[in-house]
């Protein structure tokens, strides 16, 4: 029989959170990448943002591969949102948006690429 302790309970239910978050990045992202490259406005601002935060949190993951994590959270949170501000720019050139969807999803990529980090990493 196996006790759960408080800090155990926390992980799991963490653990949880985050692959329901970046599932949901994913989902995101896979809708986005089926609509065909002309504009359509059936793509809502969160969803194109759902894409854009799964490439950042992909990105941010293969930068710290290569040159180690980033000391300090700050540093971290930039980084993701250069990164969705990156993949954001991608996407609407190829599904196109107007100034204010384009707006709305830079920043809601953005929050949700550093909420993703603020929960895998708190």
């Amino acid at each position: 029989m196996t006790y759960r302790t408080e800090e155990g309970t926390r992980l799991l239910i963490l653990i949880v959170y985050l692959r329901g978050l970046f599932s949901r990045f994913s989902e995101q992202h896979e809708q986005v990448q089926n609509t065909p490259h002309e504009h359509k406005g059936h793509l809502s601002h969160e969803v194109i943002a759902g894409a854009a935060s799964f490439e950042a949190v992909k990105a941010y993951n293969e930068h710290c591969e290569r040159n180690g994590k980033p000391v300090d959270h700050a540093t971290a949170k930039a980084l993701l949102a250069g990164f969705a501000g990156a993949a954001l720019d991608k996407l609407i050139e190829t599904k196109g948006l107007d100034f204010i969807d384009k707006q709305k999803a830079k920043h809601e990529a953005e929050s949700q690429a550093k909420e993703y980090y603020e929960v895998e990493h708190s």
